[in-house]
């Protein structure tokens, strides 16, 4: 190869090395999910971790290139990159395992206290490596790539630039198009096999020995015939899988245990995200308790008259079944920004309803851009253990104020202790700043309350009242339950802006504060 043909090679392989770094990073994140779940700690972990490698690998490509300024020294090092990146996923598992398990908890609550710790090691111990030799790629290109010391600020902005466009390339396509279609292990060993290609026809071309390294692709496709077959996550034993996907959003299953109820699950697994038994509506969990937002109001409530309810956070239907079955044929609209999520709630939840409406969007979104007024507006979207900061707020809280019917409810899931409610309080008194009564349940023998805002003054009297005059078995044992755990507020907390939420932050704190002190 001449010069000029090699110089032109050498851009495609930092494009290819820009490339497989943005998606090892982007790939992380979803294979991390699947054990720590998605939150602000497992991505600080990788980005924090991932720049670092890469400064270092900065720091040692240069000096690498200065002492060994030869071709074939690049192409050995970019091989390695791409082998390193394409063990990945097929030495995860157990990695992961002993990670997620290296610091016991309790109950599961406080087991999302070792993401932090957990997915630290996870990526210090899986990334460091191929994270490290990609960062030394474009140094080392810089220092084969210059002829005079003339060029160096046209080199090194050429190269940084063609660097630049792989990563957009590597950020946007596994996200849009490998994960979901092909899930991640792959995802991971087609960059590699691409990386790795590059750096077997360079090593040819610059007289290195690349049959030495022929090893490293067998190797790469022994492991993967013997690790990639079977669920992508195990398991409860006692449980069986009914159905397994990456989504663009999620890691989704649906279990079944051995007394037939079948349990939505996803990513790392420590949250049901939807219920489902063909012979039971209630749950005894925190689904049962919005079924009590309509009895909030002056009695006597007609329930008949109830015509339309919202549901964010829809799920595989659990909430919608649970009001089809109790208000009747009511139009539901169930928002949900998984479609992969909705489409294993039909298959395998009972989510088929003739009265739901299934919307594929974010609900903050949804509710911005619809004309329709609701009886009910149920918020339950969790991206454990968070709520999605944009749907706690004043600014959220209005808009959602503005789709509710005169005697409008709206009944958000917020998590807690057994005695911390800081984040509940934070919720409430946001919700203070628009609607005129709140409330709060403790869901019992959960770490979850549901908190109720009425447009209209409402009391817990109200819904005592109600509940003497309905007919409904399943109702009435929902609503006595609730009184039973009815949950006065201080009326204290910080109020939630669009300009300052720090959901996150006081999770993380009431997290911190349950493993710590065991309350």
């Amino acid at each position: 190869m001449d010069s000029k043909n090699a110089n032109r090679f050498l851009y495609i392989a930092v494009f290819c090395a820009g490339m497989t770094t943005l998606a090892v990073e982007l790939s992380a994140a979803r294979l991390l999910e699947a054990v720590f779940g998605t939150s602000n700690i497992v991505w600080a972990n990788i980005i924090g971790l991932i720049l670092i490698y890469l400064s270092l690998g900065y720091f040692i490509g240069g000096r690498w290139a200065d002492h060994s300024p030869y071709p074939t020294t690049f192409f050995q090092l970019l091989i390695w990159a791409a082998f390193t990146a394409g063990l990945i996923p097929l030495v995860s598992d157990p990695i992961l395992d002993i990670a997620a398990r290296a610091f016991p908890s309790p109950d599961e609550l406080a087991a999302n206290i070792t993401v932090i710790v957990g997915s630290f090691i996870s990526v210090l111990v899986l990334f460091a490596a191929p994270i490290t030799l990609l960062g030394c790629v474009s140094p080392f290109a810089i220092r084969l790539s210059l002829r005079r010391v003339s060029q160096a600020g046209d080199v090194s902005g050429s190269l940084y630039a063609v660097s630049t466009l792989g990563s957009i390339v590597g950020t946007f396509s596994p996200v849009l198009l490998l994960i979901p279609t092909i899930g991640t292990a792959r995802t991971f060993l087609v960059f590699a096999a691409v990386l790795m290609a590059i750096a077997f026809i360079g090593l040819a071309s610059s007289g290195g020995q690349w049959r030495r390294y022929l090893w490293m692709p067998l190797v790469l496709a022994g492991l993967a015939w013997f690790t990639l077959p079977g669920p992508i996550k195990p398991v409860e034993e006692g449980k069986k899988l009914l159905f397994e996907e990456e989504s663009a959003y999620n890691l989704i299953q649906v279990v079944e245990d051995e007394g037939g109820w079948r349990y939505l699950l996803l990513n790392e697994g420590q949250g049901w995200h939807s219920l489902y038994h063909p012979q039971h509506l209630l749950t005894g969990f925190t689904w049962d308790y919005f079924l009590v937002a309509p009895l909030l109001n002056a009695p006597p409530v007609n329930l008949d008259q109830l015509n339309r309810i919202a549901i964010i956070g829809l799920a595989g239907g659990t909430i919608a079944r649970q009001y089809s079955h109790v208000f009747g044929p009511i139009q539901i609209d169930g928002v949900e920004i998984d479609p992969d999520i909705i489409e294993a709630g039909v298959k395998y939840l009972g989510m088929d309803m003739p009265n739901l409406s299934a919307i594929v969007a974010d609900g903050r979104h949804f509710l911005a851009n619809t004309d329709r007024t609701y009886d009910v507006i149920a918020v339950d979207a969790y991206r454990l253990p968070y709520i999605p900061w944009h749907l706690t707020t004043a600014e959220f809280f209005q808009q959602v104020h503005d789709h509710l019917s005169e005697n409008g409810v709206l009944v958000v899931n917020v998590g807690r202790t057994e005695s911390d409610y800081r984040l509940v309080e934070a919720v409430a008194a946001t919700l203070r700043t628009v609607f005129p009564s709140i409330h709060v349940i403790a869901v019992p023998d959960s770490f979850n309350a549901i908190v109720l805002a009425t447009v209209q003054p409402t009391s817990r009297q109200n819904l005592a009242l109600n509940l003497a005059h309905t007919d409904s078995l399943l109702l009435k044992t929902v609503g006595e339950s609730a009184l039973a755990n009815w949950q006065t507020t201080t009326g204290g907390g910080p109020v939630f802006t669009d300009d300052k939420a720090p959901v996150e932050q006081l999770t993380n704190l009431i997290l911190a504060t349950y493993l710590l002190q065991g309350e």
